[in-house]
């Protein structure tokens, strides 16, 4: 009778909170082979207790300082592990050997920095997020050759370059965020590979210039963010091979002038879809090109009449679409 009593109190147990067993400030949802652990007082990874057919784990904003190949071997079937906000500091080499269906990898906001060979290695990864740690380098080697990566965010990193062999391990990307870290240039070969690439987010980086032909191959590139870098100065055909782009933001640059022919081959852009304003921009003969285009593609540009001129100082503050040619051409 007692023996009844104790599987009738685990059955209840099972159906009422999802699971048999669960880790010390976890949650565990059979239903939905899901366990999220959350809060400081872990200081271990919880591989003891977790149910072995999780699919999806998320253990963030806790003390957890190192993870090991031997901890994820607990849960094989792991598809996706969410590890924001914690304290590791790094990864072991191949450490994703025993969750092999693993496609979503977040390790947001921890303090990681030099990663071994091989760290990727193992899982056919599609989404990888590094954001916010402290990554100087980005290492070919820590990806198989012909990654399955559709995904990679490495913004809000230390990274000064971006090596074309790194990107070379990387055909399938689809989205590639930059943004947030210290890259001084783009080496005109580096993005080659990427020829399915759809979004592009370079913002709050230090680029004072790109090479022509940077751009040539992203013919599926449907979103381009250059906001808040030091552009001074852009060729004239960057964007020639971009007629998929819907947004481009290059918002808060330093250019001067919007040389020649450098928006006509965006015939894609939506409705606002081009970002303009807080540039200084010099209102002078040729400044023309740019106020003709503003006139005919007026509503694909976000807050057009914040495009404004920096000099002459008698235009000093004037929106470019308030001029008149004779502004632009005043000997003429």
């Amino acid at each position: 009778m007692k023996s009844w009593c104790v599987l009738a109190f685990l059955l209840l147990d099972f159906f009422c909170h999802g699971t048999l067993s669960c880790p010390a400030f976890c949650k565990c949802y059979a239903g939905r082979a899901e366990v999220v652990c959350n809060g400081a007082p872990l200081k271990e990874y919880p591989s003891e207790g977790l149910p072995e057919n999780t699919t999806m784990l998320t253990i963030q904003f806790t003390n957890i300082s190192t993870i090991s190949e031997q901890h994820l071997e607990a849960t094989p079937q792991l598809q996706e592990l969410h590890l924001h906000e914690n304290h590791l500091q790094t990864l072991p080499s191949n450490f994703l050997r025993g969750v092999p269906r693993l496609h979503t990898l977040d390790l947001t906001g921890n303090k990681l920095s030099d990663l071994p060979v091989d760290v990727f290695t193992h899982a056919s990864l599609r989404s990888l997020v590094l954001k916010n740690n402290l990554i100087k380098e980005a290492d070919a080697a820590w990806f198989p050759d012909n990654s399955s990566l559709t995904w990679l965010d490495l913004s809000g990193n230390h990274l000064t370059k971006i090596q074309a062999a790194f990107l070379q391990k990387l055909p399938h990307l689809e989205t590639l965020d930059l943004s947030k870290n210290r890259l001084e240039e783009i080496p005109a070969d580096s993005l080659e590979p990427l020829t399915k690439l759809e979004r592009l987010n370079l913002q709050y980086n230090n680029l004072s210039t790109l090479d022509a032909s940077v751009f040539q191959r992203l013919h599926k590139l449907h979103f381009l963010f250059l906001a808040w870098n030091k552009l001074n100065k852009v060729p004239p055909n960057l964007f020639k091979e971009l007629t998929q782009l819907r947004h481009l933001n290059l918002e808060d640059n330093r250019l001067n002038h919007i040389p020649t022919g450098l928006l006509d081959p965006l015939n894609s852009l939506e409705e606002d879809g081009l970002d303009l304003s807080v540039n200084p921009l010099v209102c002078d003969g040729k400044a023309e090109y740019l106020w003709r285009w503003l006139q005919n593609n007026k509503k694909k540009v976000f807050q057009a009449d914040a495009i404004t001129c920096k000099l002459p100082p008698s235009l000093e503050g004037r929106s470019v679409t308030s001029l008149a040619e004779s502004d632009l051409n005043p000997q003429s």
